[in-house]
């Protein structure tokens, strides 16, 4: 076969995936796999156990996509059904590949069970199609031409379980994908990862920036932060040269609201950016009950740059083991400005770190008040040489949940560290709106 494949549909057949019993992972899986032979997924389907709706969800495929890949619906029981629906819309008739029945049988043999009638269903194919073998289960795939009225579309059918379909993409179908392609089209892509602004922010900051026709943005919300990714297609000298010239647009407009490129958290940024600097972090936590620490410290490497942290909830501990002061608590209140300092500069003398970074907040859904409501954070960050420290404060009223906030607040106290080190103001990062000073 000579065609080339540029876009595809993926379906997902099964009562548990549309009934939310099951997350399909398998569609994304799928999705990225076409992607690296520069096929463009353009639909996803989902579609429960009902001849009616998997063929409805085929044809409406065959009318989008030049291939369609199937998953679910190819076990031996009454509602796997399919093989019996694809066959329908190719218009031909189902025939039992003897070869894969006698595997089937093999299968069952080799654990010493009988094999129940029903599992032949397994080896029944629609007629023409070329069997797709399964290493790991009884249910073979297959893959047909479906003739739409003068245009072909090719379809790929593969067993649920993503262990299985998995192995069978990456072993069988995607060498047979490859072998149809036209290898002077490629698709490179770079992806940036932005704090500070929201969704709507970004895509308004970059809406004039490209051209259809040069490339394609797409945003992806993953709190806390906002990915941006640039996709370009064409032969491979163009396609990187305009990857090249496009992300570097898209850098300079979003400027210090791009964090990292790639698929990075703001903790491994922190981090390389710590190491490379030689510096150590110390961490004071009160509303955040350790997050910060905890992510820091899933990086690998970590104990390189991380000094330690001090999670002082109560205000005894506060005054204890970070040395906040009692005239400043009861001044101020433990979720202040003042008191996040005097947090920082404690975690600085109790660890000996270069910089220490502090948050006392009121994630809620209690604690609030009129003049601190839910979503009240204090983010305060120490550095110095010596015995010369400099210690900067800022309030920030959050949103959300009790979890969307400490996320939230962990977030912005990392970016404070990020920006000091590359020489940006802490003060200007974060989310939210600056909380009015009383």
């Amino acid at each position: 076969m000579s065609d080339t494949i540029q876009t595809a549909a993926i379906i997902s057949t099964g009562d548990e995936v549309v009934g939310g019993r099951t997350v399909d992972t398998n569609a994304a899986f799928i999705a990225e796999r076409l992607s690296s032979l520069a096929i463009e997924t353009v639909c996803v389907l989902a579609v429960g156990d009902y001849s009616e709706r998997i063929e409805w969800a085929w044809r409406r495929a065959a009318e989008q996509a030049d291939l369609i890949v199937s998953t679910g619906g190819l076990g031996p029981t009454a509602d796997d059904l399919t093989t019996e629906t694809v066959a329908r819309v190719a218009g031909v008739d189902l025939v039992l590949d003897e070869t894969q029945a006698e595997r089937i049988r093999q299968v069952f043999a080799r654990v010493g069970r009988p094999m129940p009638d029903n599992n032949l269903r397994q080896a029944m194919i629609p007629a023409g199609a070329e069997v797709i073998d399964n290493d790991l289960g009884t249910a073979p795939g297959y893959r047909l031409v479906i003739d739409t009225g003068g245009r072909r579309v090719y379809g790929v059918v593969l067993p649920g379980v993503p262990r299985e379909m998995k192995a069978m993409i990456d072993e069988r179908v995607l060498p047979w994908l490859a072998s149809m392609q036209d290898h002077d089209r490629h698709v490179l892509s770079r992806t940036f990862q932005t704090f500070g602004m929201s969704e709507s922010a970004v895509d308004e900051a970059l809406r004039d920036l490209i051209d259809p026709s040069e490339g394609r943005v797409a945003f992806r919300a993953s709190f806390p932060q906002i990915s941006v990714r640039l996709t370009v297609t064409g032969n491979e000298e163009d396609a990187r040269r305009r990857l090249s010239e496009l992300g570097d647009r898209i850098a300079e407009r979003l400027g210090p609201a791009v964090i990292a490129e790639g698929e990075t958290t703001m903790e491994e940024v922190v981090g390389d950016l710590l190491r490379r600097a030689g510096k150590t972090l110390a961490t004071a936590e009160s509303c955040t009950g350790g997050l910060i620490g905890n992510r820091i410290t899933n990086v690998a490497g970590s104990s390189d740059y991380y000094a330690g942290g001090i999670v002082a909830y109560s205000n005894d501990l506060k005054k204890s083991l970070l040395g906040v002061s009692r005239s400043t608590l009861a001044m101020f209140g433990a979720v202040s400005e003042e008191t996040a300092c005097e947090m920082a500069s404690g975690a600085r003398r109790a660890t000996g770190a270069d910089i220490a970074v502090a948050t006392t907040g009121i994630a809620g859904p209690g604690g609030g008040t009129e003049e601190k409501p839910v979503g009240t954070v204090a983010v305060a960050l120490a550095a110095g040489e010596g015995d010369s420290e400099n210690v900067r404060s800022k309030t920030y009223r959050l949103w959300g949940n009790r979890e969307w906030v400490k996320v939230l607040t962990s977030q912005v106290a990392l970016d404070w560290v990020r920006r000091y080190l590359v020489g940006l103001d802490p003060l200007d990062s974060g989310f939210g709106r600056r909380a009015p000073r009383s």
